[in-house]
């Protein structure tokens, strides 16, 4: 069977540099953090105080107030960055096959705010006995967003949501891509959203030591492969790529972004939270991915790491690196936009694989802010050009993009400029 090539012709975001695909990325190349002290909640007691929280953003521009209640954060994110990505790509809507598109989200917590909320309403008020929201399970439930965006515009396609950790939404764009490659589906809204600023959020991965306490300096506290990491900045926010089937996009005359054209997943089967030392998982997906692909370590400009900002994290990806590449791995771009956007969990692999569809495109590396001191005794070969503090100018030919999740999900995508 020959496969269907798939391309990108819709980009949506909402996210800590910017309410739209436009902002967050012009942010990107100008370095600019998206940290500041979190609003969401009192964050008095905590250790972390800090987050990289979606800013000035009117949900009612684009979900009614009375429907607006009826969804938590997450999925109005979700929502908002499909609404831009369908705008974004063109369609007629009056005029597409609705049975031919579908929509596959990626979420790693969901509705963890309509919980907190729900189950501390009722322990506060436990001798009036149980006593819920009518909305509380269809607002806490990880697949919802996507059931919302495909009754907002009547698309009868597949539709589910997938769950990995920090590795979900890069899973939901490689799961949209065969869909529509094996002929499932024309065109698939993928991406995905997360909104976890929450005390059950922070405190507890704050409880895991996995998050930054720099409180004095939030706006410096993601540094991705420096010596001073003391772990990853809480983000929030959700982003989409309209993946299309590349005759369908051709008939409509839609613009092409870039061309997808391998998808890979791996396990590190090594520690419930913790990467495996060596980058074992790191390499096997990156080889996955260029397999699919039918590509060359050589052939690949830029990789948009996971670089969380993280201890051990940050080690083993770069080791996965330089041993799958080998002499190519010195001649390529690295950064981690993480160090911006701060970690979207659920929704980093959607929001950093359009920073690679951007890339592609423009010719053009976002940088990795906030490097300071080099990382000496942690084996981080600094031979490796990590895009620090600026961004640069090259010419990108493909880009792949990483995400490894908790429980050891890795999930990698790779795009290329497109060509006829």
């Amino acid at each position: 069977m020959e496969l269907k090539r798939v391309v990108v012709t819709g980009l949506g975001a909402v996210t800590p540099l910017g309410n739209n695909a436009e902002d967050t990325w012009k942010a990107m190349l100008e370095g600019k953090s998206g940290a500041g002290p979190i609003t969401h909640f009192d964050t008095a007691n905590f250790k972390t105080k800090f987050a990289c929280e979606v800013k000035d953003l009117n949900i009612n521009d684009y979900i009614d107030r009375k429907e607006a209640r009826k969804l938590d954060r997450y999925t109005q994110l979700a929502m908002i960055s499909a609404i831009q990505g369908i705008q974004d790509c063109g369609i007629d809507l009056e005029t597409a096959n609705k049975n031919r598109i579908g929509v596959v989200y990626g979420v790693g917590i969901g509705g963890i705010k309509t919980f907190e909320e729900e189950i501390g309403n009722y322990a506060k008020h436990e001798e009036m006995g149980p006593k819920f929201n009518p909305f509380f399970i269809p607002k806490m439930i990880s697949d919802i967003a996507s059931g919302h965006i495909s009754i907002r515009f009547g698309f009868h396609g597949p539709n589910f949501t997938t769950t990995s950790a920090c590795a979900s939404s890069t899973n939901a764009l490689g799961t949209a891509f065969n869909l529509i490659r094996l002929g499932k589906a024309d065109m698939i809204v993928s991406g995905g959203a997360e909104a976890a600023i929450t005390p059950g959020g922070v405190g507890g991965f704050n409880a895991m030591h996995a998050l930054s306490t720099r409180n004095d300096d939030p706006t410096r506290a993601s540094r991705p492969f420096s010596a001073s990491r003391d772990g990853f900045v809480m983000g929030e926010g959700a982003g989409c790529l309209i993946l299309e089937e590349l005759e369908h996009a051709k008939a409509r005359g839609a613009k092409i972004y870039a061309e997808l054209v391998g998808e890979g997943a791996s396990a590190d089967a090594h520690h419930i939270t913790a990467s495996h030392p060596e980058g074992l998982g790191a390499h096997l997906v990156m080889q996955a991915a260029l397999d699919d692909a039918q590509m060359k370590a050589e052939d690949i400009d830029y990789i948009n790491v996971h670089g969380t900002s993280t201890p051990v994290g940050d080690v083993s990806e770069a080791k996965a690196i330089v041993q799958l590449f080998g002499d190519a791995a010195y001649k390529l771009n690295i950064s981690s936009t993480k160090s911006m956007t701060g970690h979207l969990l659920g929704a980093a692999g959607a929001v950093e694989a359009m920073a690679c569809v951007l890339a592609v495109q423009n010719d053009i590396i976002p940088p990795t802010i906030n490097h300071e001191d080099e990382d000496k005794d942690a084996e981080l070969d600094y031979n490796l050009n990590f895009t620090f503090n600026k961004a640069q100018k090259r010419e990108v030919r493909a880009a792949l993009s990483n995400t490894f999740g908790f429980g050891g999900h890795n999930a990698c995508v790779i795009f290329k400029k497109y060509a006829e």
